[in-house]
């Protein structure tokens, strides 16, 4: 797929994530739901728990209310599908028409995600610091969506320098801005970090949401973001460590209709009168036009001269060229003055 800027289409994931709960069917009817919700691509997460996390990784504090073991790795467990289960999947969103995506959460299922040859590569942000995990992903010449979750700004850039030292052009890179908290506080989602690291490295960008609502994502939109990503359930109150911080399917569809809507108030780089207002344009200017009696011969002055609508006259801009020159034949009030 080629990289998009921001005056094109906005690409809208959404994020099943770990939504499923561990259910294939469940699974299904969130794409079916993510589809009808206008979104470009459903997208999942693939890790075996043991290959992620240890036996000593604790469970996350917004993990805490609904699990109540102490191990992440068991928690992990808990929410893993097949391979067989995405490939199913991968059929399943191909038949609904929306795209699919996944990520890699551990160079040993890695091989297998980038088998199923997604349009994208999505490095999550616990892995922004994986080097050997960033040569592989860059050595694939795919779009990559770089996640910046709980990252400073060098430690993104260092991500890319990663990326590119394997081959992968910059062009092909979009930073992900993200806040890793489930759901995050609105006043840090930070978005003006994003629009700096598009400018300053020449990166397309996008928005991981996992605030509350979608004014965020919305407000990304306008500040650039080409890729907006955002969870999705069923139903904020079922258990999961990410329902929390997702849209329920109507939710989403508000977003989506909103993110569009905005991404097509944006128009073009260039100052031009528009289509709609073109027809507006003689009718609110104005031009130069006698505001008394002036007698042939007579010199045009801020006493005898004013702007009036419509603009069919001399444009008010040539006002200095006007003034002092002479009538040449009288005017009336409110008559447009000629060219002397």
């Amino acid at each position: 797929m080629e990289q998009k800027n921001r005056f094109e289409s906005v690409t809208v994931i959404a994020e099943i994530g770990v939504n499923h709960n561990g259910s294939l069917a469940l699974a299904k009817e969130l794409i079916q739901k993510s589809r009808d919700a206008g979104a470009d691509y459903a997208k999942f997460q693939t890790f075996k728990a043991t290959s992620v996390a240890s036996s000593s990784a604790p469970v996350a504090n917004y993990q805490k209310a609904f699990f109540k073991g102490d191990r992440q790795v068991d928690l992990l467990a808990s929410l893993e599908l097949s391979e067989a289960n995405f490939e199913e999947l991968v059929r399943y969103c191909d038949e609904q028409g929306i795209g699919f995506l996944t990520t890699a959460h551990d160079l040993g299922v890695a091989n297998f995600v980038f088998s199923l040859d997604s349009d994208f590569i999505k490095v999550p942000s616990g892995d922004i610091t994986n080097f050997p995990f960033l040569q592989l992903v860059g050595s694939l010449n795919k779009p990559v969506l770089l996640s910046t979750g709980a990252s400073k700004r060098d430690e993104v850039f260092r991500a890319i320098e990663v990326l590119e030292s394997q081959g992968l052009s910059r062009s092909l890179i979009t930073v992900m801005q993200c806040t890793t908290e489930y759901p995050a506080p609105i006043e840090e989602a930070n978005l003006l970090a994003m629009v700096d690291m598009g400018n300053r490295w020449g990166v397309a960008t996008g928005f991981s949401d996992h605030t509350a609502g979608h004014e965020a994502s919305v407000a990304a939109v306008a500040l650039g973001a080409s890729v907006i990503e955002k969870h999705i359930t069923l139903d904020r109150q079922m258990e999961g460590p990410d329902h929390a911080a997702s849209l329920e399917p109507q939710e989403f569809a508000t977003m989506v209709a909103s993110v569009r809507r905005v991404q097509q108030s944006l128009g073009g780089v260039e100052k031009v009168v528009t289509s709609a207002e073109a027809p507006n344009r003689q009718v609110i200017r104005k031009s130069i036009v006698a505001t008394r009696v002036i007698e042939e011969g007579e010199i045009f002055s801020a006493e005898n001269l004013g702007v009036m609508r419509p603009a069919t006259g001399i444009s008010p801009m040539e006002w200095p060229q006007i003034l002092g020159a002479k009538a040449q034949r009288s005017y009336l009030p409110q008559e447009m003055i000629e060219s002397p």
